[in-house]
């Protein structure tokens, strides 16, 4: 959420670092290769078959017209008249003719919508093949496979498949098939590992496979995140996090809150008050239990209930306990008597945990509250407007910007944020004037707030997105001069340096860096496995997903990251089943090494 990571530390997309390096090895991380040839013919309609059907029958000058093919590929019928002609001559045909003739007759059957009929035929073809013939007879239990899909059948389905791999263990339409069979019995996992062997097989280069594969990893990503959330152990964010964090507002109580000396001159302080020596100290780790103490101590004891329910309720959304943290802003704005500020802050606070829940009207719903209480909050627009930029509403987030900076014009990260909203819109409309204006404002924005961050990062990525790598690092590096321990932005410079330089490398060092920073920085881990898959160190990069499993905070961080883990442990248990060095697919495509069988 963008109340979470303001815009500075964005969420990178599942599929960006995998296109910058644009290596076509890694299941739902951005391997949409597509052929140079045919694919085109798929999807442009009639226009382009007509072209290969004129083509086609002027190569076939002569010669009969070209039949329609059979499941396995084959013209069936020209196919079975030559046996005919051969028995009516007497000849004796041979057991794989006569099971290839058995075969043509059931892809008939198949063809005609009689499976019943065609899986008889491929049982003749089956007990009739020798067997040493093995590519032949993985194709007639591939095909009697097909015939038993559609009658769904699928135990029929998966026991042919596998008999097919017997013989054929890299034939990647048994292994489709059989995903498809998984995948209708809900066998998720074996239907992971036989889509992503399909995708390696085919080299990558069918997108029908690509994008079946990416539908089976976020369903496995699903199932995994729903039972991550329950195990889920809520982990205390890193001090850059929470301070990126609070940082994203403009006046929220929690850092503006002061506790008079004389509160705390005598004792060791307790409840809230040991909670606000916390928070100013950037001890996170002991807040939630002091606030705690002060929630739970008696009427009479406590002084600050309100706030101490606000700060806690802050630090649970912030670990992504979200239920807790629920919870305490409950319990803030069904106290009639507390303080109007805390029971706004309690309302944009809880919007952004709805929308992280993906409960998205009842987000909005709570900052209309929040309006209404307070019309002159600056935070209620600022918040609002981040959260509808991450929805890809632009227009109606540029609306809520503005609000907000005409109520606090000095607000750094108000302003440049608007900045980007509006090139997000220029972008959006391609409006290259608009575009022109927008690096203007930019180095306004610079010019008047030299000190902030976001200032000189944001710009960086607006102008790295451009492609203007050179001009984009030196905004970096002064960045990094005024945050150095800032783990955000080590990771979009090493994001950087792939769209630039491919330079992987330069990379894994910066993102190793990020690491050692913020030992909590999810981000970077899931970018370094990202990288590590494509490096194809697999069993690094599943070491990393699950360090970065560890600091996920929401369903969708979990969907996300178990999505990726889950590819790379397909990956790993494919390639070591069909003894494949990931390493040298591109040049086992190269030779030809993974044709597939004509069916």
């Amino acid at each position: 959420m963008a109340t979470f990571l303001n815009m500075s530390s964005v969420k990178l997309n599942k599929w960006q670092v995998a296109l910058i390096l644009g290596t076509p090895l890694a299941i739902g991380l951005g391997v949409y290769v597509f052929r140079k040839s045919g694919t085109r013919d798929e999807t442009q309609g009639g226009k382009q078959k007509t072209k290969s059907k004129d083509a086609d029958k002027t190569r076939s000058k002569g010669k009969m017209e070209k039949q329609t093919l059979s499941i396995d590929g084959t013209a069936p019928d020209s196919e079975l008249e030559r046996s005919k002609k051969s028995a009516e001559l007497g000849e004796k045909l041979s057991p794989l003719t006569e099971a290839n003739n058995y075969k043509t007759e059931g892809n008939n059957c198949y063809r005609n919508g009689k499976y019943d009929e065609a899986i008889s035929f491929y049982d003749k073809a089956i007990d009739k093949c020798p067997t040493e013939h093995r590519t032949d007879m993985a194709i007639f239990y591939q095909n009697r496979a097909a015939s038993y899909e559609m009658l769904k059948k699928w135990n029929k389905v998966k026991e042919d498949c596998s008999l097919s791999l017997e013989n054929n263990p890299r034939y990647a339409k048994a292994y489709y098939r059989r995903a498809r069979a998984h995948e209708a019995t809900k066998d998720m996992s074996e239907c992971l590992d036989d889509v992503t062997a399909t995708c390696i097989l085919e080299m990558f280069q069918n997108n029908n496979t690509i994008m079946f594969a990416d539908r089976v990893l976020k369903e496995t990503g699903r199932l995994d995140a729903e039972k991550g959330m329950r195990e889920h152990v809520p982990v205390v964010p890193s001090a850059a996090f929470v301070n990126t964090y609070m940082r994203s507002f403009i006046a929220d109580p929690l850092q503006i809150m002061n506790v008079p000396p004389s509160a705390v001159a005598d004792t060791p302080p307790r409840g809230f008050l040991r909670a606000r020596r916390a928070f100013d100290d950037q001890k996170f780790d002991d807040i939630i239990a002091a606030c705690t103490e002060e929630i739970e101590s008696s009427e009479s004891e406590s002084q600050y209930k309100v706030e101490a329910l606000l700060m806690r309720g802050t630090f649970h959304l912030l670990c992504g306990s979200f239920a807790d943290s629920k919870n305490d802003f409950d319990a803030i704005l069904a106290n009639d008597d507390a303080d109007s500020t805390l029971r706004v802050y309690a309302y944009i606070k809880r919007a952004a945990l709805f929308i992280q829940t993906d409960e998205r009207e009842k987000g909005l719903a709570d900052f209309l509250e929040a309006e209404k209480l307070k019309p002159d909050n600056a935070d209620v627009y600022h918040q609002r407007a981040q959260i509808l930029l991450l929805l890809e509403q632009i227009e109606e987030a540029l609306i809520e910007f503005d609000k907000a900076v005409r109520l606090a014009p000095n607000h750094a990260i108000a302003y440049v944020q608007k900045c980007y909203a509006e090139y997000r819109l220029s972008l959006m409309t391609s409006d290259q004037n608009r575009l022109e204006r927008v690096i203007r404002d930019f180095e306004q924005a610079i010019e008047k707030f030299p000190d902030c961050v976001e200032c000189y990062s944001l710009m960086a990525q607006v102008l790295a997105d451009q492609q203007q790598f050179p001009q984009a690092q030196l905004f970096y590096e002064k960045a990094m001069k005024l945050a150095p321990t800032n783990p955000s932005l080590l990771v979009h410079q090493a994001i950087m340096m792939l769209q630039w330089r491919g330079d992987i490398d330069a990379a894994v060092t910066l993102l190793n860096r990020a690491i050692e920073v913020d030992p909590k920085c999810e981000l970077a881990y899931e970018t370094l496995g990202t990288v590590e898959v494509q490096r194809a160190q697999l069993q690094r990069a599943v070491d990393l997903f699950e360090k970065a499993l560890l600091y996920a905070k929401s369903q969708a961080e979990l969907v996300h990251v178990y999505s990726l883990r889950n590819a790379a442990l397909a990956q790993i248990n494919v390639t070591r089943k069909l003894g494949i060095d990931m390493n040298t697919i591109s040049a086992m495509a190269q030779s030809g090494f993974l044709t597939q069988p004509s069916m």
